[in-house]
């Protein structure tokens, strides 16, 4: 007899259903770019998917400058018993 929670992600047609939803999402963001016409300052920036190229080149940046971070600021596993 389980009496755990149930929860809608513990159901694979549910994750499935999220997953396909979020690439018609994002497909559909790309399509948006095409339609809008755009008056930016630099003519790099008016290229099609630029933002969505920046916006993942700048998360690896970030992740990449905290993996190095940790290196240097990580303190050992018995800082606070010393």
């Amino acid at each position: 007899m389980s009496d755990q929670k149930k929860y809608w992600l513990d159901e694979s047609a549910n994750v499935t259903k999220l997953y396909r939803g979020l690439w018609a999402l994002g497909i559909l963001l790309i399509l948006g770019d095409l339609a809008l016409h755009k008056h930016e300052a630099f003519d790099f920036a008016a290229f099609f998917g630029f933002y969505g190229f920046y916006g993942f080149v700048a998360c690896v940046a970030l992740v990449l400058t905290a993996k190095a971070m940790r290196r240097v600021l990580m303190r050992g596993e018995d800082y606070y018993e010393r």
